[in-house]
């Protein structure tokens, strides 16, 4: 009886333990939500935690139409569970714990892609395939493994979800961001075609990705070791979960140190990740020493990953995605089949016949790795498949990619109407101030530089000399511009000859109506417009060239395509001190 009683309180316990894991993980949205908006810039930040936001709430309504019954429905030959409804018509007999922990991860799943398509995705298109994700794609893979599908009937082990999850959500964000193209900036390209330069975009706040991290790594307690059903496969699962990502983090610190001179931050918030990537599947049957070496492979494939994307497959990943969770899911997966011991509290590892298997490097051969590499290939398959599919039919139907003008100008104005994620740390006050009449005979009624007449040439890019009595051939000519066009404005001045050129961001105040912005679905009334000022001094390149190419570039046809000064230097400035110099900067005034 007592054993009845005590076996009985430790499924009560390990019940609430398994529901508070769930939480755990649901905590973790928090933490990808932090680290994508630190790894990017600031004027996408309201569009990214919408993105995380709407990952789980989506998740959870398409989870609750087809994703569970796909998912844990009764098996059908070993490939989908049999959707169905009980959680309308037999709620009682529900299993509601089983739900809320499977609906976590496949939110989690989803996630994962935010990172590498940010910046540039349209909103409605991330909802869709975070739908599709959601609903269909990673119930029915996850559904061979844990749902009593063909691969766990071949004895495939992923315990926490290095395949189901992270790999799943590495190659569709690997996809997508293929799909997508990167963003403006990022890779500089010749004649060709060819890329000849990458830029780096830093993130904006490394204190929120830390946090983010940290996070991330509090959750992951729940994320592999909520399915634990004793206190010493807990408290193995806890140890591999810590050894993992910190040799992971202190392996890409010193590799970091050594290449460039310097322990790089970012990369080592990403290692962290790595490390807990890669322990996940295995981190119930390895033990501390395959941790060990898990967590330092980890940390070098970060490093490789985001080196390889970036110099080789040119593909844009502002966050790191694809090196953390494709790479390392993969690795991570592998790693089983050469780490599994049963010396590890709970091992569970049997073939179809109910042998036990090992890893390869604990005398088990290579059957254990064979049957995860299958595994591995057949979800990574699937993956590649239906994601591009998915992806193909939004470019072709919605279409993925927001317009130039909209990318540089930030997601949260184009796609939220939010003026900034950080209004209390504007620079300058954008709401309210400096109301101007709007013009509305803005269109000049020709939009090709060549057609148009020099009235309206002018009238969209006046240009303001000054009136000098000598002219010593130097000039200085400033260009205040819309902030989407100096790319392009950049690129003709460097065409032209122009070396090098001083550029400010500021707000400007014009006859363009600002976009109407809500908060909290109030329009703020907001006509200041982030604008760039270009200053650049020539002597040997003529002045009119210089104007020309520049009106060339902003002319768009409307009132307002920027404006251009032009300035003579004929004397040199001399420093002077004391009253002298007081006085005379006084007279310049």
């Amino acid at each position: 009886m007592s054993e009845e009683i005590l076996s009985g309180i430790n499924a009560s316990v390990f019940g609430v333990w398994f529901l508070i894991g769930a939480a755990l993980v649901f905590w973790m949205q928090a933490g990808f939500a932090m680290c994508e908006a630190g790894f990017t810039r600031a004027k996408n930040t309201g569009n990214i935690i919408m993105k995380n936001l709407m990952d789980f709430c989506i998740g959870t309504v398409v989870f609750i139409l087809i994703g569970f019954g796909l998912l844990l429905g009764e098996d059908m030959m070993g490939i989908i569970g049999r959707p169905g409804f009980d959680i309308f018509t037999s709620y009682a007999n529900f299993d509601w714990s089983n739900f809320v922990f499977n609906l976590v991860f496949c939110a989690t799943t989803a996630t994962i892609v935010s990172g590498s398509m940010a910046e540039r995705t349209k909103f409605i298109s991330y909802c869709v395939y975070s739908a599709v994700i959601s609903a269909i794609i990673y119930p029915i893979e996850a559904h061979w493994t844990w749902g009593g599908g063909f691969l766990a009937q071949m004895g495939f082990h992923d315990f926490a979800g290095s395949t189901c999850i992270h790999m799943v959500g590495g190659i569709s964000a690997l996809i997508g961001a293929a799909f997508l193209g990167a963003r403006i900036g990022k890779f500089e390209v010749n004649a060709k075609g060819e890329v000849t330069k990458v830029n780096a975009f830093p993130g904006h706040n490394l204190t929120a990705a830390a946090l983010g991290v940290f996070i991330l790594w509090l959750g992951w307690y729940g994320f592999n070791g909520a399915a634990c059903t004793s206190v010493e496969q807990l408290g193995s699962v806890f140890v591999t979960t810590t050894i993992a990502p910190a040799l992971a983090t202190v392996t890409c610190m010193i590799f970091t140190w050594v290449k460039y001179g310097k322990p790089d931050v970012s990369m080592c918030l990403n290692a962290s990740l790595a490390g807990l990537v890669a322990i996940t599947a295995p981190c119930d049957v390895t033990d501390a020493f395959g941790a060990i070496v898990i967590g330092v492979v980890a940390g070098l494939l970060v490093c490789f990953g985001v080196w390889f994307l970036d110099y080789k497959l040119h593909v844009d990943d502002p966050v790191g995605a694809v090196a953390v969770h494709c790479l390392n899911g993969i690795w991570g997966t592998l790693a089983v089949g050469l780490f599994a011991t049963n010396a590890a509290p709970g091992y569970s590892i049997a073939d179809a016949a109910g042998n036990e298997m090992v890893g390869l490097f604990y005398g088990g051969g290579f059957k254990l790795l064979g049957i995860q590499f299958i595994g591995f290939l057949a979800v990574a398959a699937w993956t590649a498949v239906t994601i591009t599919i998915t992806f193909a039919a939004i470019k072709a139907t919605l279409g993925l990619r927001v317009s130039e003008e909209e990318e540089i100008t930030g997601l949260d104005a184009t796609e939220h109407g939010l003026a900034s994620a950080y209004s209390g740390f504007a620079i300058m006050d954008v709401s309210n101030t400096l109301n101007m009449s709007i013009n509305e005979n803005t269109d000049l009624g020709v939009s090709d530089y060549d057609s148009a007449t020099e009235f309206q040439k002018n009238a969209s890019v006046p240009v303001v000399t000054q009136a000098v009595k000598t002219d010593s051939g130097i000039h200085k000519v400033v260009i205040v511009t819309k902030l989407s066009r100096y790319d392009k404005l950049r690129k003709a001045m460097n065409e032209l000859g122009v070396t090098g050129m001083t550029v400010t961001q500021v707000m400007g105040c014009g006859v363009q109506k600002g976009s109407g912005q809500k908060y909290r679905g109030v329009e703020m009334d907001v006509t200041l417009l982030p604008k760039i000022k270009l200053e650049v001094v020539v002597s040997k390149i003529p002045v009119e060239d210089v104007i020309e190419a520049a009106k060339r570039t902003l002319y768009t046809g409307k009132i307002g395509d920027g404006k251009i000064f032009v300035y003579s230097i004929d004397n040199v400035v001399k420093i002077r001190t004391g009253e002298e110099g007081i006085a005379a900067l006084a007279d310049a005034e």
